[in-house]
């Protein structure tokens, strides 16, 4: 054959680019769902890419004390683990404020579930996240090749999860794949604690604010004294501006109140008088703490963990 007859014979074929794999996010809620997933990945010699928590700032006590543990067992295994937070820009004439218990004592409210919405999850758990992997280096190097980030929720196949799966899966996202693999393995919440156990691993409490609507009467029960003593203030704040609910709980059932505050009164989990004096005296003097931080330059002027801080003597969330 004559190769000069037919020159495109002789030519190098074009590189043929391979792109590497989209990375893969695990939204880490700290609870047993996320948990099992976490540890089912890495068993399998497919660990995400990065583990992403996002913390309120007013977590149970002991889901911090499991973050501790879960982070030094990511370590060990070389998982990149991330923790972000909302960081609020603008506060008027108010203290600064940097988690959701000093937010809703700033604006004498609830969290937003218990007025019948879930902004409050999106503003300080989804924002924070998207925010950080709009910044993180491997989702902009996808994003530039024309992938989508995969990202891990740790929905089981309970019939409660599958309402929150419906609708989560009716939502398209232009930068991410969302993928539910506990769906996809049909494990339940029963396997998911068996799975976490067969790890050597303690089995996570229920993950959520102390100050959440959602909490079952059980959970209130085992807060330490500093944790009621919070939400005895945030519905007292609160109080005079509520017209639809009665309280963290919204409205009363057969088997609770509307507020927590009630509860704990009725279950004597705080003495009397110590309620009693924190609705008479602590919106009060909050107000007050918050009119002369408003005479401050904003550059100096007291946060309002500074008073949560005299509050409830030095007992704080992180």
């Amino acid at each position: 054959m004559n190769a000069t007859a037919f020159p495109s014979l002789l030519r190098i074929p074009d590189t043929i680019q391979i792109h590497p794999p989209a990375p893969v996010v695990l939204a880490y809620g700290m609870g047993v769902d996320s948990t099992a997933l976490l540890v089912e990945l890495e068993s399998r010699g497919t660990p995400p890419d990065l583990v992403l928590s996002a913390d309120t700032g007013a977590e149970k006590p002991e889901t911090y004390d499991y973050q501790v543990m879960i982070a030094a067992w990511m370590a060990a295994r070389g998982i990149p683990y991330e923790v972000v937070r909302y960081v609020p820009r603008r506060f008027k004439h108010w203290p600064p404020y940097y988690d959701i218990l000093a937010n809703v004592l700033t604006n004498a409210t609830l969290p937003s579930i218990s007025l019948g919405g879930k902004s409050c999850s999106l503003k300080w758990k989804a924002a924070p996240q998207e925010k950080f992997l709009k910044s993180w280096t491997p989702a902009k190097a996808a994003w530039s090749r024309g992938q989508k980030v995969v990202r891990l929720i740790g929905f089981d196949a309970s019939p409660q999860d599958t309402r929150r799966y419906t609708h989560a899966a009716s939502i398209t996202n232009n930068l991410f794949d969302t993928r539910y693999p506990l769906r996809e393995w049909g494990w339940d919440r029963a396997l998911c604690t068996a799975r976490i156990e067969a790890a050597g691993l303690p089995v996570p409490p229920k993950s959520s604010c102390f100050i959440c609507g959602a909490m079952k009467p059980d959970e209130v029960r085992t807060l330490p004294a500093w944790c009621l003593r919070l939400i005895v203030l945030v519905e007292a704040r609160a109080a005079p501006r509520l017209r639809t609910v009665e309280g963290l709980w919204r409205r009363s059932t057969k088997t609770r109140p509307g507020r927590m505050t009630d509860f704990i009164r009725a279950e004597a989990l705080l003495p009397e008088t110590e309620i009693d004096a924190i609705i008479r005296d602590a919106p009060a003097d909050l107000v007050r703490f918050q009119d002369i931080a408003a005479l401050v330059p904003l550059a100096e002027r007291p946060a309002m963990s500074d008073w949560l801080e005299t509050f409830n003597g030095g007992r704080l969330t992180r």
